[in-house]
């Protein structure tokens, strides 16, 4: 009898799973441009940490002076958000555009892992240690690869949809 209903459960928990599966890439598939440039968050921009962070990479600030321009953690959350937001553009870029480099697609979505896990561990070591050097550090870490990696999305753009590299770059 409880074997009956465990697997009974395990089928259950199972077919949940590959119902919202399916609902989330219904959703990823009816996205547009306009959808995922307005999801970016207007609230923070890496320009207060280099002026063409959108053209090229690097962050023309110290760790502490990094800190500082990025409103701390508030900073650190943007760019958890935007760094997602950007790779499902990338995605959409290469579902929709025949002529996207599938290297610069690896690189985007490295990028993404990276800043998330350098996010996370500054959020962490600030809960803990209230804006150390090591949080400084990290949250530096984090902001060059952010800025590198919306380079690289610029350069996706202007590859695979030129026309939107204006509003991307509005809302960066």
């Amino acid at each position: 009898m409880v074997l009956c209903l465990l697997q009974i459960a395990a089928v259950a928990a199972i077919a949940f799973y590959l119902i919202r599966w399916r609902a989330a890439v219904r959703r990823r598939n009816e996205q547009s441009w306009e959808s995922l440039l307005a999801r970016l968050s207007p609230e923070w921009s890496a320009r207060e940490l280099s002026e063409q962070f959108l053209w090229k990479e690097g962050v023309n600030a110290t760790p502490d002076d990094a800190w500082q321009r990025m409103h701390g953690p508030k900073g650190l959350w943007i760019m958890y958000q935007n760094a997602r937001v950007m790779l499902e553009m990338a995605d959409y870029a290469a579902r929709n555009s025949d002529t996207v480099d599938s290297l610069l697609l690896e690189t985007l979505h490295s990028d993404l892992m990276q800043i998330r896990v350098c996010v996370l561990m500054a959020l962490a070591q600030y809960a803990f240690s209230q804006a150390g050097e090591g949080v400084r550090v990290n949250a530096y870490r984090a902001a060059s690869m952010y800025t590198g990696m919306a380079a690289r999305m610029t350069e996706l753009l202007q590859a695979s949809a030129a026309a939107i590299v204006p509003d991307f770059v509005a809302a960066m």
